[in-house]
């Protein structure tokens, strides 16, 4: 695990933040903003924002969803963004433990994620048939497709994630 760089504050994201310029940088071949916009400010939607200084230097985005008409206890991993000057200096892992942490401690049980297979299972993710995604992933992104059990002894989830509407484009899921 990369240490934490000294002086990182993550807090709760107000919904105002400009984070153009954090997701430009760090995915200059996707337009992650109307997502962004969509999701910012909603009840079921856990933003964090990481700060060193007074510099923006990384966002992650948890959205509560259901399974088969099972609402809660689950939730969505994603969008991720860190700045690319401050890349593999531990940041990304900490919006991603803290998130995780806050996630359990508001009785979230188990989180899905469309991400990097090795990245995402230093947390512990692995790849999950279980829960389907909302749209057929393209067969070369069926391994990014993973959950984290957030508490031994939980209830199995079983069937397709249902996503909020700003989760519903197909684009976002390769299709």
């Amino acid at each position: 695990m990369t240490p934490v760089p000294p002086g990182l504050v993550i807090r709760e994201a107000g919904g105002t933040e400009d984070l153009a310029a954090l997701y430009a940088g760090a995915f200059p071949q996707e337009d992650l903003l109307p997502l962004l916009r969509a999701l910012a400010g909603r009840e079921d939607v856990l933003a964090l924002l990481a700060r060193l200084g007074l510099d923006l230097v990384g966002h992650v985005a948890f959205t509560r969803c259901g399974v088969a008409g099972r609402p809660g206890g689950i939730a969505l991993l994603g969008p991720l963004a860190v700045a690319p000057d401050r890349q593999r200096r531990g940041i990304g892992g900490a919006l991603v433990r803290e998130g995780l942490r806050r996630l359990s401690a508001q009785g979230v049980v188990r989180v899905q994620v469309l991400g990097d297979p090795a990245y995402c299972a230093r947390f512990g993710f692995r790849p999950d048939a279980a829960v389907a995604p909302p749209y057929a992933l393209p067969e070369a992104w069926r391994t990014a497709w993973q959950a984290l059990g957030l508490r031994d002894g939980a209830a199995p989830f079983a069937g397709v994630l249902e996503v909020p509407a700003p989760w519903r484009r197909p684009s976002l899921w390769g299709a």
